[in-house]
């Protein structure tokens, strides 16, 4: 049996499934789920995330957090925890950048959220010297100290589901059998209060995506956040406010067909920010302007370490570093579809690199 076996079999007995649902399989079915089956980074892989491009944007990430740290007083005992840490390579980066900061290590203690026990065992390598802890949800985070994180494309790869607006209320976009093969098609028309704001800046036509599975883990974050202390780095792609499909597949670092072949491609959506940020509010904690990536790291002081670099470098090994920072930074690359979303208590500074 293969994955497409399996949802036309469950679409056949309960009827089409949400998009949500479609997705939730396609990436963590226990037997052929996308990343409970593979190693999805790299060259071998599906896709790239920037701290497998270069070690700079993990030394970034970890000097913006031990400042953090040391600004709210340098607390003795902290969690240092990823969301979705893929290889540990980011971890790994930004704890050999924090070693710099007197204390900072000693201080932490490193949790992994991580669902995949393939990228488990990868990560466990990786972090082999730092003692990590791994953790199957957010929930399961330590209570009662400060919390300094980071989820980079970490919310993007959980579920949406999709309405397309019409006269009479939302359709929701659907997955169900044409001729015996996985097909889109829409629901009912029927009112969606999660969706009211929307009627505002939305016309009969429109998609709307909607990620129930995100503000709940925001709220997780900034409830320690603003109880204990501690702030969090939310690195992504998407905006403000969806609107539009955003869904996507690839495959070896291609675009693909979100249906053929599910389980086997890597399947993502844009991230809502307005909707992280309100989750954040609503449970306490304050949360930065959304930044983009590539101004957040040239204030992070992205191109002297670069250059700092560069200095040993030539031949090839310079030119993947200048390509490197291009790919991180510039505009026209990653430095403007990937945003930052920082979480802080009410009472502090926001994150190094983000304004309030």
């Amino acid at each position: 049996m293969s994955l497409t076996d399996h949802l036309v079999a469950r679409i056949r007995e309960t009827g089409p499934l949400s998009l949500a649902d479609y997705m939730a399989d396609c990436l963590l079915h226990p037997r052929f789920g996308y990343y409970t089956t593979r190693d999805p980074l790299g060259a071998q892989g599906d896709f790239t995330t920037a701290p497998e491009i270069s070690q700079i944007f993990g030394e970034m990430i970890g000097l913006a957090l031990a400042q953090s740290w040391l600004d709210q007083g340098a607390p003795g005992r902290f969690t240092l925890a990823e969301l979705g840490p893929g290889r540990g390579t980011l971890m790994a980066d930004l704890l050999r950048a924090a070693r710099a900061v007197p204390g900072f290590l000693d201080a932490a203690e490193v949790c992994l959220v991580e669902a995949s026990p393939t990228l488990r065992a990868v990560q466990a390598e990786t972090l082999k010297d730092h003692a990590p802890r791994w953790l199957d949800r957010a929930e399961d985070l330590p209570e009662g100290q400060p919390l300094f994180a980071v989820a980079n494309e970490f919310f993007d790869a959980l579920p949406v589901r999709q309405f397309v607006r019409q006269a009479d209320g939302w359709c929701e976009r659907l997955v169900g059998l044409r001729d015996g093969t996985l097909a889109f098609g829409l629901g009912a028309a029927a009112p969606q209060p999660a969706l009211e704001h929307r009627l505002e800046d939305t016309r009969d036509g429109d998609l709307v995506e909607i990620c129930e599975a995100a503000p709940p883990i925001v709220a997780e974050l900034a409830r320690r956040i603003a109880g204990h202390g501690g702030a969090a780095l939310i690195v992504d792609y998407g905006d403000w406010r969806s609107l539009g499909d955003t869904l996507q597949a690839l495959r070896a670092h291609e675009r693909a067909d979100v249906l053929s072949d599910p389980g086997s491609a890597d399947l993502t959506a844009h991230v809502d920010f307005e909707v992280l940020a309100g989750a954040a509010s609503a449970a306490g904690s304050g949360h930065s302007r959304l930044t983009p990536q590539g101004v957040f790291l040239e204030r992070l002081g992205i191109t002297q370490r670069a250059q700092a670099l560069a200095r040993g470098l030539t031949g090839d090994a310079l030119d993947t570093l200048v390509a490197a920072h291009r790919r991180l930074t510039h505009p026209d690359e990653m430095g403007n579809l990937f945003k930052v979303l920082g979480l802080y208590p009410t009472q502090a500074a926001p994150p190094p690199g983000l304004d309030r």
